[in-house]
């Protein structure tokens, strides 16, 4: 029922009180819980798929294996002499009367460490007798081929350069100075059968 009161020579209808219901659509509980629930799903699958990338992609520094190792030309092993081993990158450096290589240091049998014999001049394995010449040229024993190589670049006193080739045979030096040796331990050439 509407009343009426007088004010000051104006009338004022008042209309009966009505409950205005407003009605908001909150989640329910059940409803926040899925969207939890999902976030969490969907930041877990984040940090896996990051987790895996970060693991499975190289990250490889220079002068670490499976990275680029550079030395100076004075470290070049005299042609003829001992090769020298480099236990940081796992090769040795070989300097031949053919040229000059990177022998991966394992033996392609079983995965030893092949050990450079003076006295026979030629890399022996310690485990099953493998046996290798100083290019890595497979001699005799239950090796399957020669020592593996690395991809190297030299680079000679006059500006040139000069990389190991598909099969990763010796690179000549040809009577020029090297300069710098950049032997790239995460490119690897199987050896020769």
């Amino acid at each position: 029922m509407a009343t009426a009161t007088k004010q000051q020579g104006a009338v004022i209808k008042h209309a009966p009180k009505q409950q205005v219901v407003v009605e908001v659509d909150a989640p329910s509980r059940r409803e926040f819980l899925y969207y939890i629930w999902g976030a969490s799903i969907v930041l877990l699958l984040g940090e896996v798929t990051a987790g895996i990338l970060w693991f499975a992609l190289p990250r490889f520094k220079e002068g670490e294996f499976g990275g680029t190792f550079r030395f100076s030309g004075n470290d070049l092993p005299i042609a003829g002499s001992a090769p020298v081993n480099l236990p940081s990158g796992r090769f040795w450096m070989s300097n031949t009367n053919e040229g000059y290589v990177s022998l991966y240091a394992v033996c392609t049998h079983l995965g030893c460490l092949p050990k450079w014999v003076d006295t026979n001049d030629r890399f022996e394995c310690p485990c099953h007798g493998s046996k290798f010449e100083e290019d890595g040229i497979y001699i005799e024993g239950p090796a399957p081929r020669g020592m593996d190589r690395f991809v190297t670049t030299l680079t000679f006193s006059d500006g040139t350069t000069a990389s190991t080739d598909s099969d990763g045979s010796p690179i000549p030096l040809n009577g020029k100075t090297v300069v710098e040796i950049a032997v790239d331990t995460g490119n690897r050439i199987l050896g020769p059968v």
